[in-house]
């Protein structure tokens, strides 16, 4: 039997995960990309945490553990996605994803 409670938390999942998609779809600005981003990944660390809460045994412990190294890559990728958007506007002048074709001088 599932909860009204577990649906929901499957629900504001998906609904992440499709907010991200679409923003990562449809954004032609860096660090719109980068927050799209972030929204997708929550939302797979929101899955991670829901399904840890509601299993027994380690499944629990390991969805957690999952989760905090998902936060650990979501960290790298902010730090490494604004040092190309610094190197960007400072090279082209702009932060737009089509005009990123390379990075050189």
């Amino acid at each position: 039997m599932t909860s009204l409670a577990e649906i929901g938390f499957v629900a504001l999942s998906s609904a992440l995960l499709a907010i991200g998609l679409f923003g990562i779809l449809t954004r032609r600005n860096f660090i719109l990309l980068l927050i799209a981003i972030e929204i997708a990944m929550n939302a797979a660390i929101l899955n991670f945490i829901y399904f840890a809460a509601f299993s027994s045994g380690t499944a629990g412990l390991t969805g957690q553990a999952i989760a905090v190294v998902v936060i650990g890559f979501a960290a790298t990728e902010v730090a490494v996605g604004l040092g190309i958007v610094l190197a960007l506007n400072r090279v082209k002048g702009t932060i737009n994803v089509a005009r990123a074709t390379e990075l050189k001088l």
